[in-house]
């Protein structure tokens, strides 16, 4: 019988280590296991006395001992298994790869049902394929077309503020909302009673609709925000005299999205008074 050979301490401290790294997982109680064989198995025992200790059969103690005294570590994991031979060929996997990366005539885009039409294949096929191949052709994201010829360099330099921040500066986050209704309920709301929501009239009062301007520092979460009735020029001047008096004595980078009233000539001449 081969023998774990090393200093106790060293295997108690690398067995262990090893278990703990992979604690959470289905194979922790084998592992487990595994390394109790072999910490008994340093401490002198017999594989007679480890079965015996560990209720399992005394072929496992051997075959652990065997393994860890050739492998280390790594032979109290389980071997890799070969597994069921695949049912479909890769040439069928690749077929379904081209085609559903192709434009169909007839739709806007493919389903399991018309891709398996097309090929003459059965559809739990098709799916198994594209779950295989991790291809979503049910799903579209939109994303944003930017004409502009320096969005690339302004794009470096608003990353550039979030990654590196210059020291004593901070970022605010400036935009618009437009369109929020301002409502009054017709009666007041009613006292909080146990275990009951709170309620209120479904009946209101319409007070037309206002505009908030908000500056967000990212850093902090502070917010200063304005309510007007209007999005004009002279109030988002106004509200950014605001949001810098907020922050006195500190260097400011704003982001602000393309708006007209962000970057018309009042705006720029703001900006030249001032320029940190």
């Amino acid at each position: 019988m081969l023998s774990c050979k090393g200093d106790e301490d060293e295997i108690h401290a690398c067995s262990f280590s090893f278990i703990s790294g992979l604690r959470g997982r289905g194979s922790d109680r084998q592992l487990a296991l595994r390394s109790r064989i072999v910490l008994a198995a340093a401490a002198g025992q017999a594989n007679q006395q480890i079965a015996t200790a560990l209720q399992v059969p005394e072929v496992t103690v051997g075959k652990w001992r065997r393994c860890f005294a050739s492998q280390g570590l790594d032979g109290l994991q389980d071997a890799a298994r070969s597994g069921r031979p695949p049912k479909h060929s890769q040439e069928i996997l690749q077929k379904v790869q081209s085609r559903v990366r192709q434009q169909p005539e007839h739709y806007s885009r493919w389903s399991v049902r018309t891709l398996a039409t097309d090929l003459g294949l059965p559809s739990s096929t098709v799916h198994q394929m594209l779950v295989v191949s991790g291809l979503q052709p049910h799903r579209i994201r939109t994303f944003p077309f930017s004409p502009d010829p320096d969005f690339e360099a302004k794009l470096l330099d608003i990353v550039g503020l979030y990654l590196n921040l210059p020291e004593h500066a901070l970022v605010l986050c400036v935009d618009e909302k437009t369109g929020i209704q301002a409502l009054d309920r017709t009666q007041p709301l009613l006292p909080l009673s146990a275990k009951k929501p709170r309620s209120w009239t479904n009946e209101y009062v319409r007070h037309g609709t206002q505009t908030l301007l908000a500056a967000l520092e990212i850093a902090s979460g502070e917010v200063v925000a304005h309510i007007k009735q209007r999005r004009t020029s002279v109030n988002f001047l106004r509200f950014m005299n605001d949001a810098v008096g907020a922050f006195p004595k500190r260097e400011l980078h704003v982001v602000l999205d393309n708006l007209n009233i962000h970057k018309n000539e009042a705006a720029k001449r703001w900006l030249r008074r001032h320029p940190h």
